[in-house]
């Protein structure tokens, strides 16, 4: 059967209050598993907006509605309004994702510092931010998480040994085109990745004529062929789980009546036998529709 990975990134306060419950209820209605990583501490967003200098920026803004995604609260937390700490406001929530039978796991500390941030700071910074996290993870779900999802794909080789350090035992930190170990410092990680290797919904919402109504039949032109390594699709609370929930609704049932078997990032490495991946470095790349580096897989060692 073919197999595809539901990552769902859970950026923001809002996303976590209202887009991850309704994720919840979808999923159980039909039948899915997935993945759900959190931001475990302040919401910063409003603070992302100095990214209009970024080249790219400004029209991705302009396609993909994000006042009416996120809403003018959320634009406001880190700069009008002080960032409300996720974390502790929402700790019921995010055990109630948990025992419903979800895979939990870390996504960041701080979304909006770490995806803008991250190459600019020492290695002890990043560090600190994963650090932070997990501590926080433990202390919601008292216990010690072992998936890992980078915000905004961001991530460097410091930052890679870390998740081996504080034990993580797969993640999807970028994007790619089948599961791999990555290479620190040309060195095997004990953490395997499984990247995400489809286009994210804000990624071709406003381009080349795709819009809401038909951005589901774009991504599942994408899947009808049976994929060598499964798929891994990643999602937002904030979009998925509110506005484009519908979309969402029509891509679960067009990925059923295609063969697939949706499964969170535990079951697809449950798959894998380590020892059998290929060994790759993670580099800074682009992808069409998000602007920006991130980091992609690199090509086989």
């Amino acid at each position: 059967m073919r197999t595809l990975a539901l990552k769902i990134d859970v950026d923001t306060l809002r996303g976590t209050r209202e887009g991850v419950p309704a994720l919840v209820k979808l999923l159980q209605q039909q039948k899915a598993q997935a993945t759900f990583l959190f931001s475990l501490g302040p919401d910063h967003t409003g603070r992302a907006l100095k990214r209009v200098f970024r080249k790219g920026f400004l029209g991705k803004v302009k396609r993909t509605s994000v006042l009416e995604h996120y809403g003018l609260k959320t634009l406001l937390y880190g700069t009008l309004l002080p960032g409300p700490d996720i974390g502790r406001s929402s700790t019921k929530i995010m055990t109630a994702v948990a025992a419903a039978h979800f895979e939990v796991g870390v996504h960041t500390w701080d979304h909006t510092a770490w995806q803008d941030q991250l190459h600019q700071r020492p290695r002890t910074w990043a560090q600190q931010q994963i650090r932070l996290a997990v501590e926080r993870f433990r202390g919601i779900f008292g216990q010690s998480p072992v998936v890992h999802g980078a915000a905004g794909w961001q991530m460097t080789e410091d930052a890679l040994a870390m998740l081996d350090e504080q034990g993580f035992l797969w993640s999807s930190d970028c994007r790619g085109i089948q599961p791999f170990i990555p290479l620190i410092h040309q060195q095997p990680a004990r953490c395997m990745q499984l990247p995400t290797t489809l286009p994210t919904l804000d990624e071709l919402i406003g381009l080349d004529g795709i819009n809401p109504t038909n951005v589901a039949q774009a991504i599942l032109a994408r899947t009808a062929e049976d994929p060598p390594h499964g798929h891994v699709f990643t999602l937002h609370a904030e979009l998925e789980g509110q506005r484009l929930l519908p979309v969402f609704q029509e891509l679960l049932e067009g990925w059923r009546s295609q063969g697939y078997r949706f499964c969170s990032l535990a079951d697809m490495a449950a798959l894998l036998d380590p020892r059998a991946l290929p060994l790759c470095p993670v580099i800074q790349g682009t992808v069409p529709g998000r602007s920006g580096s991130l980091a992609v897989q690199g090509a086989l060692a």
